[in-house]
């Protein structure tokens, strides 16, 4: 059963569902989920977990939970082979904010972004991405070696 607490956030009026750290920490502890994508409930004034992708799925079934026209937050876990052959994992925070998006929603995700990131404790990296060509894996291929 998933507690509904609301965390406000007195700079931008965006609170973070509750339901968005206990799927981030089950990402995170127990490998749950491969990606969560998260939007902005205009309606409710807070940040909802809208995706879930199963450990099993790939990178481009995470990047075809992207809107092409909207912007979103996410949380991948990118697994990746060291050179000395060690199984390692990172997470990547994105904020997905495709250039054709609506102005009013770029505005509402970056001045919501910093809070939001905040509330997820354990990520290694940021990527932010207008456009698909930016989310390419070897960008997260680079940044976690």
């Amino acid at each position: 059963m998933a507690l509904h607490r609301t965390y406000s956030s007195a700079s931008s009026g965006m609170g973070v569902g509750g339901e968005c750290k206990e799927t981030f920490l089950e990402l995170q502890r127990k490998k749950t989920h491969r990606y969560v994508v998260f939007k902005i409930d205009e309606k409710k004034k807070e940040v909802v977990v809208e995706k879930t992708g199963g450990a099993a799925e790939s990178y481009e079934d995470f990047l075809a939970s992207l809107p092409e026209n909207d912007c979103r937050y996410a949380i991948y876990d990118f697994d990746f082979v060291t050179e000395e052959n060690c199984q390692k994992s990172k997470i990547f925070f994105i904020a997905w904010s495709p250039a054709v998006s609506r102005i009013r929603a770029k505005m509402l995700y970056a001045t919501s972004k910093d809070r939001f990131r905040r509330e997820l404790d354990g990520v290694h990296y940021e990527i932010q991405a207008t456009d698909p060509s930016e989310l390419d894996i070897d960008i997260l291929r680079e940044r976690a070696h």
